[in-house]
């Protein structure tokens, strides 16, 4: 499940966490579509959860109406009740959520979530966790839609004022408010030294 980013590989692919709602107004749908082009244009390939649904299928639809491919990750239930995408450069079925989520990772070189419900929150926190703890070293953007992430940005200021959370792991989250910028952060992103709790513990053991 856990892995670490090689300084020569390429970037290739960004994992996309979004809803399965549309949301309650349109500029979330229009954010998708912007995203899926913004991905295609830098030739970057999807990965996400598989389903047609929602701001998941948008996103996916605008890269393969732009050429792009996508490669979906979906648990055999949800394909069963008619969720997955039909039309996917390639779907891989798997047999529960804990396999969806080690799957998405280990295709993407970087990763972007954009407004959804707890299954996005959820998602997110636990690559941003994995990074936290030096599980791996890769990108972690969050696409700031018409402020839609504002309370939980401020929250996590919060975390890091009350001493829960450090300020390097909380800068950890590039922001941004469109596509194209965050994702030339992600491009651009090196994890620091000495950020992660293991890279932390292995100085410990090695003394100076």
């Amino acid at each position: 499940m856990f892995y670490k980013n090689s300084m020569t590989k390429k970037f290739l692919s960004v994992c996309v966490y979004c809803g399965s709602s549309k949301g309650s107004s349109s500029v979330y749908a229009d954010a998708a579509k912007a995203l899926g082009r913004a991905l295609v244009k830098q030739n970057l390939s999807l990965v996400y959860g598989g389903g047609h649904v929602g701001l998941m299928g948008i996103v996916a639809d605008a890269v393969l109406d732009e050429g792009g491919e996508v490669t979906g990750v979906i648990p055999k239930a949800l394909m069963d009740s008619e969720v997955g995408h039909e039309r996917l450069t390639r779907l891989l079925v798997v047999k529960d959520m804990h396999e969806r989520k080690a799957l998405m990772a280990e295709h993407a070189d970087g990763f972007i979530a954009m407004p959804g419900g707890i299954g996005t929150l959820e998602e997110l926190f636990e690559t941003l966790t994995w990074a936290q703890l030096g599980f791996h070293e890769k990108p972690i953007g969050l696409l700031n839609v018409a402020g839609f992430y504002d309370p939980l940005i401020e929250f996590l200021r919060h975390q890091t004022s009350q001493g829960f959370l450090r300020v390097e792991h909380k800068d950890l989250l590039l922001v941004e408010t469109e596509p194209d910028p965050l994702i030339e952060k992600l491009k651009n992103f090196t994890m620091p030294d000495g950020v992660s709790w293991l890279s932390r513990q292995r100085a410990k053991t090695l003394g100076p």
